[in-house]
């Protein structure tokens, strides 16, 4: 069983996001939880989802798919799907995996609520 708070939040423009962060190891015993948590999230309250993974210690493929999975779904919708404050034990992971060039990563879930997009800013 993986802990997954849930906050929402309103930009200064107006638009709902809502903010999950998942407590713990984000791994095949877990993923599917998360996953299921994303699809639920981008379908029903918003299309702008902002991951903060500071609580998660460990991410295998299993976490890392369940990431990709909530990315496909934002983009299917055309929301944004951010991720921040990456625990350093998993930062590896997406530093490995090329993943860090894949996804929206932030530093802080600050720069993630308000920040302009990667894509957009460079």
């Amino acid at each position: 069983m993986i802990h997954i708070d849930q906050r929402t939040h309103t930009t200064q423009d107006g638009t709902t996001v809502i903010v999950l962060t998942p407590t713990g190891r984000l791994d095949i015993t877990t993923a599917w939880q998360f996953r299921l948590k994303l699809q639920e999230c981008i379908s029903k309250l918003s299309h702008h989802v902002v991951v903060n993974l500071g609580q998660v210690n460990f991410i295998d493929s299993s976490g890392l798919t369940s990431l990709v999975a909530g990315m496909r779904d934002a983009d299917k919708v055309k929301g944004s799907f951010r991720i921040c404050n990456v625990h350093p034990e998993a930062k590896l992971v997406f530093e490995v995996t090329m993943m860090d060039s894949v996804f929206e990563i932030f530093e802080t879930e600050e720069e993630a609520l308000e920040g302009v997009p990667r894509s957009i800013a460079s």
